[in-house]
């Protein structure tokens, strides 16, 4: 299934019904007087996250929701029925935005939260609403309010412990499998990852950790350039990064660089994230080369991590400070209270 995490779509509450004009005609009833039911309110259109979704696939296929009208009143005050709510269920960790002014509407980062994007027209007053002392056969009703409608921008920005990121064909997939039961697509040629994947990492003494591979970046990712600008929101909720570089490449200091100064540009938040450098393919280097090597990226932002996704050399060492990390109560993850985070 394909993964869609962005949409626009337009909501239409329901209008609200109208009143009625009625009076009483019952036989042996003199002057019966007005009996003109009220209209029934317009249905809101209401957005719930679930966490049984995971893509926003479904606004593909449709793009216009639209909630029931009220129904009119009726003679003998019988007052029109409510329209029915249109109800939209979306992924935990939707943002939804204005469609023409970007305004932020909602974050919805926990299953069960709701947001009325639409809400339904009041209903009309009936005739009986208008008799009085001085006006005992009041021959006018009000009509029903319209419902709101507008065009809406939904975003999607995956909930997740652990981004991983990194240029194409670092070994950002392969660190994933292993890390995780996920079954990435591993082939020896870059942008093998083109939406993000997610995966669970199982600690011994602390809660599963959700773990997400974003889509290589290359330089001027955040101005659009190549697949990152689309997939860098999906890193802005994790606590952890996990950059994957690739040290057997001569490159590895510029490559370095280039994604720190993407994630800068990005958002200069995901700088101070707390981050690990993960440096893979270990095993094609002799190993004072490693150490060296090893030695260049101490004190640049992130606790280096020597790894060999294909071996599995320093996999389990990594697993274990990313436990450490987490395990302490004090740090947020996905898998109980999300940070207070900008959208």
């Amino acid at each position: 299934m394909a993964f869609v995490d962005e949409a626009k779509f337009f909501v239409k509450a329901g209008d609200g019904g109208n009143g009625c004009v009625s009076f009483r005609r019952e036989k042996y009833v003199a002057k019966g007087g007005p009996n003109g039911g009220d209209g029934g309110k317009g249905g809101d259109v209401i957005i719930t996250a679930s966490r049984k979704l995971h893509s926003l696939i479904d606004f593909r296929f449709r793009s216009h929701f639209k909630a029931e009208a009220g129904k009119n009143g009726q003679g003998k005050d019988m007052h029109g029925r409510k329209g029915e709510d249109c109800l939209i269920s979306v992924p935990v960790g939707s943002v939804i935005k204005d469609a023409e002014t970007e305004d932020l509407l909602a974050d919805l980062m926990r299953d069960g939260d709701t947001y009325v994007a639409a809400a339904g027209g009041a209903g009309g007053l009936g005739n009986s609403r208008f008799a009085s002392g001085t006006n005992r056969t009041p021959r006018i009703a009000t009509n029903g309010v319209a419902g709101e409608e507008r065009w809406l921008r939904i975003e999607l920005k995956l909930l997740a412990d652990i981004g991983l990121v990194g240029l194409p064909n670092a070994g950002k997939s392969t660190l994933l499998s292993k890390l995780s039961s996920a079954n990435p697509k591993i082939a020896a040629y870059p942008f093998t990852t083109l939406v993000p994947q997610l995966g669970v990492l199982h600690f011994k003494h602390c809660k599963p950790a959700i773990i997400a591979d974003i889509p290589g970046l290359v330089e001027g990712a955040h101005e659009g350039v190549g697949l990152g600008h689309t997939f860098l929101r999906h890193v802005e909720r994790t606590s952890i990064l996990l950059h994957v570089i690739d040290l057997a490449d001569d490159n590895f200091k510029k490559n370095f660089y280039t994604i720190e100064r993407e994630l800068q540009e990005y958002k200069e938040e995901l700088i101070e994230r707390q981050r690990f450098l993960v440096l893979n393919k270990a095993d094609l280097l002799d190993a004072a080369t490693c150490k060296r090597r090893e030695q260049w990226f101490r004190g640049k932002g992130g606790r280096p991590v020597l790894v060999s996704c294909l071996t599995g050399q320093g996999v389990e060492d990594l697993k274990r400070m990313l436990e450490e990390y987490l395990g302490d109560d004090d740090i947020w993850t996905g898998q109980s209270t999300p940070p207070d985070t900008e959208t």
